[in-house]
């Protein structure tokens, strides 16, 4: 890409400008917004669902952005996807938006994720995450195919069609075309015959309007076929939010909690502890970094767009260096094997690559050591987070209340309209009613198990040790990962400290810590940072080295379960638990996954990716062990 002397980008690949002389953002209004009706057309709507075909420099998008905060009727989630095969430069999106003064704050905003890129699904929240974009990296077809919603507005945008004909192709706007609902608008600056033909046999009505000069022309058309539609699938239906009871307050039930209540829902939280994060969530730090392999496995793909999420909610919730800390993590391999796909390094856009001989050294390892340098790592208390997200309006916390079973009940009193309706029923062991609600979901950790006996849930105990720095000052400042790993220098009120660990006892749920556990601890940092070893063998042996326990919740495959607890009864209760040893990883993913679902949003995965977490995949299916994972 190039910039012309007039300040209008130019894409070498394509010969074509990216958008109009008359500029940018005069086109997204006049052309995208305007063409679509909007902001008039999303007023008071729960939500509003945009595709667009061509990000560019995200011109839309940040114009749509600023209408939406500007309308004092706005819906109460904007949904931007987007398709871009070839993402530009960080510093070329700023400069693209530089000439738009009211859109600088937005563009710094989209500029500080604009990172770690690779193909795929990239989910992008501003604004407390009631704007969602859902950047999809790749070929405008193959993205069409990974995801399935109902669009309100479509944006067809990209360079013109004799330039970039794959985009405009009858294979492609028929494939846009699954996207559309009854009244669905469609905008595009190209008055071509054949884009017209091709959406005019696709069921929209096309009309020419003014075009923004130099153009004469441009586009509109409405979703509005004189057939009746009929669809592989039926459309989801959304949900309209009510009372939700999530019982457990982990990082996986806080972080439901925490999705729902943004969009409107009234949540009650149900714990069996005292206090929340009082199991496996309550570990006094942990330790986050993506699963990488050589194919790009899917625990890789699901781990990398699970921290990205996370990542960005530690930013919004937690004070950094006190709470949390964007340190990058080095995860030591065995000798020669660098698990890395073909063609990573450390000039992205991938986050993870070798770590060199300089990181090796401040980590305080030998340069021949075979490891992996996690840019998008660190460290969190996960406590904190769970704090942070059920302290947000619409949550309502009860500790102290075990749920013995959940019921089905056909008519719910008192709900928010005041009419009655079926909804559920959670009571004690004793069989007193704790709550009512209309939908309910289960994430009580290996808890779940009692309440989702259908699905292959596995109690993995872990116990790590932990000490003050005083005993060790000189302890690695970034933190290590592989066979277990290493924290230092985390602040508390009583002294910073260390952590090191964890065990990996399947099929266990003591809670209790053992002497025999710290010092397989020790012998695990022994492996994993000899140094480290060495610099707290006193401390071991002096018997000042602390013990906590908790226990985790796994699957039969290590992936989490996110859906309906029965096939058969999609209203509910929801299970969304097994989230093994990487709750940090997964638990907004899974949560958002869980919301968007349930609204009939775009999902933040591709749909392929979406099932691999799905309840239905484990239906019927026995528990089988999990392999070991060292990290959040």
């Amino acid at each position: 890409m190039i910039w012309r002397v007039d300040g209008v980008p130019l894409s070498e690949r394509f010969g074509d400008i990216y958008h109009t002389e008359t500029g940018a953002q005069a086109q997204s209004r006049h052309v995208f917004l305007a063409g679509c009706g909007l902001p008039e057309a999303w007023a008071d709507r729960p939500q509003w669902r945009i595709l667009e075909t061509g990000f560019g420099f995200g011109l839309n998008f940040l114009t749509a952005w600023h209408a939406w905060r500007s309308d004092p009727r706005r819906p109460r989630m904007l949904h931007v996807v987007s398709i871009e095969a070839h993402p530009v430069a960080r510093d070329d999106l700023l400069r693209a938006a530089h000439a738009y003064p009211e859109l600088a704050e937005l563009a710094a905003l989209l500029a500080a994720q604009w990172h770690g890129l690779l193909p795929g699904f990239h989910r992008l929240g501003f604004d407390d995450g009631r704007v969602l974009l859902t950047l999809c990296i790749g070929d405008v077809q193959p993205m069409l195919r990974a995801q399935a919603f109902e669009a309100d507005s479509i944006f067809l945008d990209g360079f013109s069609p004799d330039r970039n004909p794959a985009m405009w192709s009858p294979e492609t706007l028929k494939a846009v075309t699954r996207f559309a609902r009854t009244g669905t608008r469609l905008a595009t600056w190209t008055i071509a015959r054949a884009v017209r033909d091709v959406l005019a046999q696709n069921g929209f009505q096309v009309a020419k309007a003014p075009g923004l000069p130099p153009k004469r022309d441009c586009l509109r058309a409405e979703f509005a076929p004189p057939w009746v539609v009929r669809r592989r699938t039926p459309a989801p239906v959304a949900a309209t939010p009510g009372h939700c009871v999530v019982v457990g307050a982990g990082l996986a039930g806080a972080a439901v909690a925490a999705s729902l209540a943004r969009r409107g829902w009234r949540v009650t939280v149900l714990d069996a502890a005292q206090r929340p994060a009082a199991g496996a969530s309550g570990v006094p730090a942990a330790v986050f970094a993506p699963h990488v392999s050589p194919d790009d496995a899917l625990l890789s793909r699901l781990t990398r767009a699970g921290l990205r999420l996370t990542w960005q909610a530690l930013h919004d919730r937690l004070e950094q260096g006190v709470d949390w800390r964007a340190s990058g993590v080095v995860e030591r391999r065995p000798p020669g094997d660098v698990r890395l796909p073909a063609g990573w390094s450390a000039e992205g856009p991938n986050e993870s690559w070798p770590a060199d001989a300089a990181r090796l050294k401040s980590t305080g390892l030998p340069e021949e050591t075979t490891a992996l340098w996690h840019a998008g790592g660190g460290w969190a208390k996960p406590a904190r987070l769970v704090a942070a997200w059920l302290a947000q309006p619409g949550v309502t916390v009860r500790c102290g209340a075990r749920v013995g079973r959940i019921e089905r009940i056909e008519r719910l009193e008192g709900t928010e309209s005041g009419a009655a309706s079926a909804g559920w029923a959670l009571f004690d062991g004793d069989g007193r009613l704790l709550a009512q609600a209309d939908r309910a979901v289960i994430a009580a950790g290996f808890d779940s198990a009692a309440l989702a006996p259908r699905l292959p849930l596995q109690p993995v105990r872990g116990q790590v040790a932990w000490g003050r720095m005083a005993s060790a000052p000189q302890l690695p400042e970034t933190p290590l990962n592989g066979d277990g790993h290493l924290v230092a220098h985390v602040p508390d009120a009583d002294g910073a400290f260390w952590l090191t660990g964890a065990t990996f006892d399947r099929d266990s749920a003591d809670t209790s810590t053992h002497e025999a556990d710290t010092e397989a601890n020790r012998e695990r940092l022994a492996r994993l940072h000899p140094g480290a070893a060495a610099m707290l063998s006193d401390a071991f042996c002096r018997g000042e080295v602390q013990a906590w326990a908790g226990v985790r919740c796994a699957s039969h495959d290590r992936r989490p379960l996110v859906g309906p607890c029965d096939a058969d009864a999609p209203q509910g209760p929801w299970l969304c638990s097994a989230l093994g040893s990487r709750g940090l990883s997964f638990a907004v993913l899974c949560a958002e996954l869980l919301a968007a679902r349930w609204h009939a949003e775009p999902l933040p995965l591709p749909v392929a990716l979406a099932a691999a977490l799905d309840t239905q995949r484990a239906g019927g299916r026995a528990a089988h062990r999990p392999s070991h994972a060292a990290s959040q």
